[in-house]
């Protein structure tokens, strides 16, 4: 145990945003500097519990006391050592998760929880500094080709460690670069792309292989992919996006969230200088209320957006734990995330129980309002309040509401993979497809969902792999698939 008092002498703390009329003039991350001392001193409130419960919150099983212990005891090389062995890329689920773990930590039943996912970033963010992170080459070779379709954190993670298990491995990507909606779905702010790079660079060292610009089911089809190589990861991730068939939809301004963010983000990776759908000048409307939606809020204000407004059909959530969400399950609560935070700092509102009717247009078809109306909760259906109905000004709409399963025409046609009720791909305990070969990591076969188990599930794919194609593996197998098995 780090220090047997730590949570008793020590307040939850967390490093501060920059001021948010400096930070939204830049695209940098918006934390600044957390003082070592004071990491460690956060460390040491973890209480290495008999069942760590934090483990459970863990898609990933990350040994958290484990790290917190050597944190606070100064020994950040051994951290690392055993972040790593549960998680390939902690520099990406320390700022993009949404720590399940801190909700399941035993601590917060009646205090704050651990900082958690600070500590992780941290551990990483020295480890990278103090050249800790080297690649990994495998020993020895085994012969068998792999093709994973997807270099999001599902393919990286089972790419990685198919790779590292001796296996030669090529990721096909369909984008330009490597990194899937990290790369141009998340913002910069949020997560700056250097993080990306060097991973990706680290992956190359130990012998991965890498084709961007190559739409698998167009560029190579699945026949092709089924008969040069022994086996196939699918890891495309859940890109059928949920859409609002209401009038107006066609009109000049409505975009998908996943057509707007990757312009801006290719604006900061210098192939634009100015990108296609700005804000710019605007009121912006994002409708959804999730993460992706706060992206679209932060990227619309950094555009020098007029006014920003944020719809979202549910009702306002509570700021403290429900009853009907007890510990040590992930609640759903009020959060001001850092692109909130500038929302209400720029004159701009979120606002709860609305639904949107219709898009209006003006005579040349481009948007110029919303036609919305206030709602009941999920037990009235979202019935429409009477006399609530009215218009809100809008140039600019993103639809931010989540996605609905992988594309299936083109690759998952011609594989002729099984689909589930829901539209994602079938898979068996050790992440096999209905085709032999073939098997499906991720939103792929998960459904939307958060990247840690994106991470956890590349991790558990690879173990399948590694062992269909050998007969064992020594691979972790970090959590079964939730999907039913195949006949």
């Amino acid at each position: 145990m780090a220090d047997p008092k730590g949570f008793l002498t020590t307040a939850r703390e967390l490093p501060k945003r920059r001021p948010v009329d400096v930070r939204i003039r830049s695209w940098s991350e918006v934390y600044e500097d957390f003082g070592r001392d004071r990491l460690e001193r956060q460390a040491s409130r973890c209480m290495d519990c008999g069942v760590p419960f934090c483990h459970q919150g863990c898609p990933l099983g990350n040994l958290i006391p484990e790290w917190n212990d050597l944190v606070y005891r100064h020994d950040w090389h051994e951290a690392i050592e055993r972040l790593h062995a549960t998680n390939n890329f902690p520099e990406f689920t320390g700022r993009l998760c949404p720590a399940p773990c801190e909700s399941a930590c035993v601590l917060g039943i009646n205090q704050d929880p651990v900082t958690i996912k600070r500590v992780e970033v941290e551990i990483i963010d020295r480890a990278w500094a103090e050249g800790w992170v080297r690649p990994q080459p495998p020993a020895v070779k085994t012969g068998k080709r792999v093709a994973v379709v997807g270099s999001g954190p599902a393919g990286l993670a089972a790419a990685q460690q198919l790779t590292r298990a001796g296996h030669d491995v090529r990721v096909y990507e369909r984008a330009d670069r490597v990194g899937g909606l990290l790369r141009y779905g998340i913002p910069e702010f949020k997560m700056e792309k250097r993080h990306v790079d060097r991973r990706v660079a680290q992956m190359r060292a130990e012998g991965t292989d890498f084709k961007t610009g190559v739409n698998a089911g167009v560029d190579v089809t699945g026949d092709e992919l089924r008969s040069r190589y022994d086996a196939v990861v699918l890891a495309g991730g859940a890109t059928a996006w949920r859409d609002l068939p209401v009038p107006g939809r066609d009109l000049n301004g409505v975009y998908q969230a996943m057509e707007y963010l990757p312009p801006a983000n290719r604006v900061q990776e210098g192939d634009l200088e100015v990108s296609p759908i700005s804000a710019e000048g605007k009121d912006v409307v994002v409708i959804g209320g999730g993460d992706t939606g706060a992206d679209c809020i932060g990227t619309a204000i950094r555009q020098g957006a007029r006014s920003v407004t944020q719809l979202e059909i549910m009702p306002r959530p509570p700021k403290t734990r429900p009853d009907a969400q007890p510990w040590p399950t992930y609640p759903m609560l009020f959060k001001m995330e850092s692109a909130h935070e500038e929302l209400a700092d720029t004159g701009g509102e979120r606002v709860y129980a609305i639904s949107t009717t219709e898009f209006l247009g003006d005579a040349n078809g481009d948007l110029r309002a919303l036609r919305i109306v206030e709602v009941g909760g999920p037990e009235t259906g979202f019935a429409p309040v009477e006399g609530t109905e009215r218009e809100i000004p809008a140039q600019l709409v993103t639809l931010a509401m989540g996605f609905l399963g992988p594309q299936r025409e083109g690759l998952l046609e011609q594989l002729g993979v099984e689909l589930d009720q829901r539209g994602n791909v079938v898979r068996d305990k050790d992440y096999r497809t209905s085709v032999d070969g073939v098997f499906v990591a991720g939103d792929m076969g998960r459904g939307q969902s958060l990247i840690v188990w994106a991470i956890s599930e590349g991790r558990s794919a690879a173990h399948g792999v590694d062992r269909f194609l050998t007969g064992h593996s020594a691979l972790p197998y970090p959590i079964p698939p939730t999907a039913r098995p195949i006949a």
